[in-house]
């Protein structure tokens, strides 16, 4: 097979001297009307910060959470320290500061979950996806009010019947969909439908835990995307998702090894009780579509979303903390012995609903001018009953404890207590313009793209207004290179989890947290081997104030429900993309990020989610002589986050960092009927458009990554020791991919 090698002696001058021939750049500028710097595609986008993912990679790539998030985390911009959770970080903020949309409306994730094995399956369905366009920040005004990134999801119209399928270890997946009707001159059948359902179980992934607890996770959902075509003109459509996730976990006993050579430490910890959580999701969408014209389209969205959560937990345990001796390994010293019981019943309703409103004018091939309204009524239920009673050598913790001699007369108190019975049914509402032209600067492409949204929610009265602008020029130079730089001001607008405070309460006078973002980029194109490859770098700063603090609880965040710090945000992210193998995409990532809080004023300390130095490889391949057989792997490195302090506690005096995530996913599949090859089948596989037989290896090296920490108190020195939360070990699944004629 041949591969690409780049030396690091060669990296600069290929870069500088990829390119020695000029293009022509006659009539260029006689030719305005000409000038088409993107073609017009499903899901097209003006925003220059927008990067766009392969429908087809997001597919296959080998990861426990699947589909599209799985391929985001390979982006240098992304970070998560959990390969359970389809969630992730950008550039410092936290796993709520990114917006999601299907089709152009926004969705919403499950609020309460606390593990990320309870998450279970993303709403994205990577069977129906047509389009991925994920933007990283400086996102353009047509997107709502969040600080961190934006991620468009389109999905795909069948063009004739088909039937695929995939079945699993850990689970399956079955899609249908058909066309009817003569095409018109746009391409679109009359009616077009797409049905998919999944199911999921990673119980034999979960068992690769390092702890005795018996799982029994269930997920499952269907969806379905509907077209109607009135006429060339004329299109209506429909989405429809329903999801159910069941967790259910008797936790027996654990056992962790932890500390240092000269002074391993075992916590072996023994349970008595279960956990039972149930996630309802449901979400329907209605979309007119009308093109007046060539120059005017107009978008109506009715839309409504409900989620129904429960988590009920009651479980106690037992531990014992000791030290051994590193030579006999015989226990040696008893640092302390102890229990917790955890209980929690904590019910959501969550339901919002509502109408947007969207028109493009394009005067010309060059220019777009948007407009869009926005209207949304939201009813939040919650009612929280959660309680922590901590008991350390027969002492409730954290009842003082100077000297057990001396009786003491103060009250005996819970570790933590959270109550709170809330109803809201308040009303949002937001708008946007913005302006788009492409046009020659001299000899040079230029593309701008500005605007501004405003918002105004009902609960705490505010009203924030958002401008944001886009700057990217093509000189005309031998390299084909891009200059790109946006910013502008980005809120954070308050919903669920951020009006909640510690207590369990809503806070009506809590504010938008605000971000000014600045991003310079550069985007070089060259061909190397007569290969095509880019270099994307960016540089970004960002100023943040009214920000609420948070402690990161596994995936769950709990935020302070005040907005009492500041903070700023800064990093370089780069990313080599290209076809280090011919004819297939693969890419490096590399990135370089830090995020500093300041809580009432007492200085600047990193927050929750500081990235610091990360590196990812998706990376694709196949055998020339055999291109049947294929390969994809996923490569992460990161440093440790500094979330490992206890839930509850000051971030100035607890400030631990976790161990470094590492992990390698790998893909290894065989191709008996491939409809790209074209080739002649006969007997049983001429059935088959798509027959695939893979192996996924998670976690290759079987490396043992932390999550979080376990903090256990010492009641004779009040020390508390982090204990680590492990992830899942090495697991080998079997796949079966098939579409049928």
């Amino acid at each position: 097979m041949k591969k690409l090698v780049l030396p690091l002696s060669l990296i600069v001058p290929v870069l500088v001297f990829s390119q020695t021939k000029k293009r022509d750049t006659t009539a260029r500028v006689t030719n305005i009307e000409e000038v088409v710097f993107q073609k017009k595609v499903t899901g097209r986008t003006n925003d220059v910060t927008a990067v766009r993912i392969s429908a087809k990679d997001a597919k296959n790539v080998a990861s426990i959470s699947g589909g599209v998030e799985g391929i985001l985390k390979t982006l240098p911009s992304v970070n998560s320290n959990t390969e359970l959770s389809s969630q992730y970080m950008v550039r410092g903020g936290n796993y709520d500061e990114n917006l999601i949309y299907i089709n152009d409306i926004e969705i919403y994730r499950p609020f309460l979950i606390r593990n990320s094995q309870q998450e279970g399956l993303s709403i994205i369905n990577p069977d129906m996806v047509s389009t991925v366009n994920f933007s990283a920040g400086g996102f353009e005004p047509r997107y709502g009010d969040k600080m961190s990134s934006a991620l468009n999801i389109y999905y795909r119209e069948p063009k004739k019947f088909e039937l695929s399928g995939e079945a699993s270890l850990i689970g399956g997946r079955l899609t249908t969909g058909f066309a009817s009707g003569k095409e018109d001159e746009n391409g679109n059948k009359k009616f077009t439908a797409l049905f998919s359902g999944r199911y999921r179980n990673t119980n034999l992934v979960l068992n690769t835990l390092n702890e005795d607890t018996d799982f029994n996770p269930v997920y499952y959902d269907f969806q379905s995307y509907l077209n109607y075509h009135v006429n060339t003109k004329l299109s209506l459509s429909f989405i429809g998702y329903y999801s159910k996730n069941d967790y259910d976990m008797i936790p027996k006993e654990r056992s962790v090894d932890f500390g240092s050579v000269n002074q391993p430490i075992n916590l072996s910890v023994f349970y008595n009780g279960k956990e039972n959580d149930q996630y309802k999701n449901m979400m329907g969408t209605v979309s007119a579509n009308y093109k007046a014209s060539d120059k005017w389209r107009f978008t109506l969205d009715s839309f409504a979303y409900q989620n129904r959560e429960k988590e009920y937990y009651s479980i106690a345990s037992s531990y014992i903390l000791q030290t051994f001796d590193p030579i006999t390994g015989n226990p040696i010293t008893s640092y302390d012995v102890g229990g917790q019981i955890e209980h929690a019943r904590n019910d959501l309703f969550v339901r919002t609903y509502g109408t947007q409103f969207r028109t493009r004018f394009s005067p010309n091939v060059n220019t777009d001018i948007e407009l869009g309204f926005k209207y949304e009524k939201e009813n939040l239920q919650d009612l929280t009953n959660e309680w922590k009673l901590v008991d350390s050598s027969g002492y409730s913790i954290p009842h003082p404890i100077d000297d057990p001699r001396i009786p003491d007369a103060s009250d005996l108190d819970l570790f933590y207590s959270i109550s709170g019975a809330n109803h809201i049914q308040p009303t949002r509402l937001s708008a946007y313009a913005q302006y788009s032209q492409k046009f020659f600067w001299g000899s040079s492409k230029v593309l701008v793209n500005g605007g501004a949204r405003v918002a105004h929610w009902s609960f705490n009265d505010e009203t924030i207004f958002s401008p944001r602008a886009q700057f990217a020029i093509k000189p005309e130079w031998n390299t084909d290179m891009w200059f790109r730089l946006s910013g502008g001001v980005y809120y954070q607008a308050p919903f669920y989890k951020e009006i909640k405070d510690l207590n369990g309460n809503f806070n009506p006078n809590i504010k938008s947290q605000r971000s000014i973002q600045a991003i310079l980029a550069n985007e070089l194109e060259f061909e190397y081997d007569n290969r095509p490859f880019k270099l994307t770098t960016e540089l970004y700063y960002k100023k943040m104030d009214n920000v609420i603090p948070y402690y990161m609880d596994n995936v769950r965040i709990r935020y302070s429900g005040k907005n009492n710090a500041s903070g700023y945000a800064y990093g370089v992210d780069t990313r080599l993309f290209g076809e280090f193998v011919p004819g297939v995409d693969s890419w490096l990532s590399a990135s370089y990020a830090r995020v500093f809080e300041n809580i009432d004023g007492r200085g600047n300390i990193p927050r929750p989610t500081d990235q610091r130095f990360r590196f990812a490889m998706f990376y694709q391949d196949y055998m020339p002589k055999f291109p049947q057989m294929r390969v994809n792997l996923t490569l992460t490195y990161a440093m440790g986050l500094p979330n490992g302090a206890p839930v509850f506690t000051d971030p100035y005096q607890y400030q631990k960092t976790l161990p470094s995530y590492k992990r390698v996913d790998l893909g290894l599949s065989y191709a008996f009927v491939d409809a790209k090859e074209k080739k002649q089948t006969y007997g049983f596989l001429s059935n088959f458009d798509e027959l695939t037989l893979g192996v996924q290896v998670f976690n290759a090296f079987n490396i043992n990554n932390t999550v979080a920490n376990q903090w256990i108190t010492d009641a004779n020195t009040s020390l508390m020791y982090p204990v680590p939360v492990r992830l899942t070990g090495r697991f080998f699944n079997v796949k079966l991919e098939f579409k049928i004629k």
